[in-house]
């Protein structure tokens, strides 16, 4: 709902289209059977929900798994999925209760009941995954399960903890098919989503069918979908020009997406903006040459984000200044203000100050085929080599490769991007700057803590605005991590397919269903 004063982004949508009405846009029985081919270079990283935190596993989640709760496009507020109505009882948002739908069915044929429930978020706590969400479920203390009634019971208030339930983290499994302490191996996954998973290769292939048995919020579960995975945007790309695919969605090169014409009647064109961001995370351990503040401070003030914004990706990103992206509650200029312009001066005084000796070396880690990963790299190492102070070590690493090293503490410095797992700034918050975050930088501050769980404490998100400005002005004082920029969300599709307007909307979904033949 609008009164919690969170603007989703709005979508300006091109459809390019010759000769064709909006009464002409319904499905052609010729094509009814044939899969929509979708590429992208979002790797999946596990087919387990407990062992993935990352947008083209999440992509991939919100297709095949359901969870209580979903996002409409364009909405705020969780709606009901596989439960009938989710509630915070008792007051002081630490009980949240909910009963399920008695009608939703395994792949196997078996009854969801709450045991099932209890045991998807039980055992993301347990396994613990060094790169899986168990720091999204950090104020979940336990779940009690009773027939087809679940209960959470939170160790702190928190007002976000539906929004939570509505994303990959909250996706239900049979607790018969998925072991309780490890993660589940193999190319299968047993979800009551709207499409079933037909057939699986990693990093190659993923085809998805309609899932008959589904019952949820969702009113059509669509198309066959093939989902195809590409190593690099030049491999997307090249699938996109020879027609091998319908649809290409994230993330096709830079230069590419800055040609697209909206008037070409070859394809269409939907162009939305978006809180998806990228940071440059450091390494805040006392192992790391980027231990001491003062050096993570120098290098923000040699950081020029208009040459990557301009140069790197030909103008497809926004320079972002904070940790909270243009159009969500709360975004401010923190770093801004902080670091209004490059500075090699004011950069070498406070290494002077810390004490170490210059140039200062550290590695930069990126993972390869990701976007203008590699470029992007090259030209942060050109602008920190530029002043003398720093030398900086560069290596890409295939996607799983680097979530481990980044996790494990083995880099001083990696970009990453960040796609918001639902429409509010706590998004922003524990899973990135919070102690135990995400993102694993080492970054603790007892401040920063404070402030995220005083957030999470008002059912009335419009009262959160002041504590996040505060929050991101601790962070750009500290700086475990560096706002780059901000995207915008590119989706284009051949001709005769619809829909590509509703596949992402900032709310963490992937509506695959949506897409169509025209």
């Amino acid at each position: 709902m609008r009164s919690v004063r969170i603007r989703i982004l709005t979508t300006l949508v091109v459809l390019a289209v010759v000769g064709v009405g909006g009464w002409q846009l319904l499905p052609s029985k010729d094509d009814k059977g044939n899969a929509i081919v979708v590429g992208t270079t979002d790797a999946v990283t596990s087919l387990d929900p407990a062992g993935a935190y990352d947008a083209g596993s999440w992509a991939l989640y919100s297709n095949v798994f359901q969870s209580l709760l979903t996002f409409e496009p364009g909405g705020v507020t969780p709606v009901p999925d596989a439960a009938k109505d989710c509630v915070f009882t008792g007051g002081g948002l630490r009980t949240y209760r909910c009963e399920l739908r008695e009608d939703v069915k395994f792949p196997s044929g078996r009854t969801m009941t709450g045991e099932d429930v209890k045991f998807s978020f039980d055992r993301i706590k347990k396994i613990n995954s060094d790169v899986g969400p168990s720091a999204l479920l950090s104020t979940l203390g336990s779940v009690e399960a009773d027939g087809m009634t679940v209960t959470f019971h939170l160790s702190t208030p928190d007002a976000t903890f539906p929004l939570k339930v509505a994303t990959g983290a909250g996706s239900i499994v049979d607790h018969t098919r998925y072991p309780a302490n490890g993660l589940r191996t193999g190319t299968a996954a047993d979800g009551t989503g709207p499409y079933r998973l037909k057939g699986y290769a990693k990093d190659k292939n993923a085809d998805l069918v309609p899932n008959d048995a589904y019952k949820g919020a969702i009113s059509s579960t669509g198309r066959p979908v093939a989902l195809r995975y590409f190593d690099s945007p030049a491999e997307l790309e090249k699938a996109w020009t020879g027609k091998q695919i319908d649809v290409a969605t994230r993330n096709l090169p830079p230069k590419l997406l800055a040609g697209l014409n909206p008037s070409d009647p070859a394809m269409r064109v939907s162009v939305s903006d978006s809180s998806e961001t990228r940071n440059l995370y450091l390494n805040t351990r006392a192992s790391s040459p980027l231990h001491d503040t003062r050096v993570r401070q120098a290098i923000a003030w040699l950081i020029n984000r208009e040459k990557l914004a301009g140069g790197v990706y030909d103008g497809t990103v926004d320079a972002l200044y904070s940790l909270i992206p243009a159009g969500i509650t709360g975004h401010n200029t923190s770093f801004f203000d902080a670091y209004p312009t490059q500075n090699a001066q004011k950069a070498r005084e406070l290494l002077t100050e810390a004490g170490v000796s210059v140039p200062v070396r550290f590695t930069y880690g990126y993972g390869q085929g990701r976007g203008a990963a590699g470029e992007e790299a090259a030209e942060l190492k050109r602008q920190l080599e530029a002043s003398g102070l720093f030398k900086v070590d560069l290596k890409g690493y295939e996607w799983a490769d680097f979530q481990k090293l980044w996790a494990g503490g083995k880099l001083d410095a990696y970009a990453v991007g960040w796609v918001a797992d639902y429409p509010d700034p706590d998004t922003f918050g524990g899973a990135l700057v919070g102690t135990g975050s995400t993102m694993r930088t080492g970054y603790s501050s007892k401040a920063v803590d404070g402030l995220i769980r005083d957030t999470q404490q008002y059912a009335d998100r419009g009262r959160i605005a002041g504590d996040f400005r505060s929050l991101q002005v601790n962070v750009a004082a500290d700086v475990p991590l560096i706002p780059l920029w901000q995207r915008k969300e590119y989706v284009v599709s051949s001709e005769d397919v619809g829909g590509g307007q509703y596949l992402s909307d900032g709310t963490g979904s992937f509506r695959l269903w949506k897409l169509d033949w025209i």
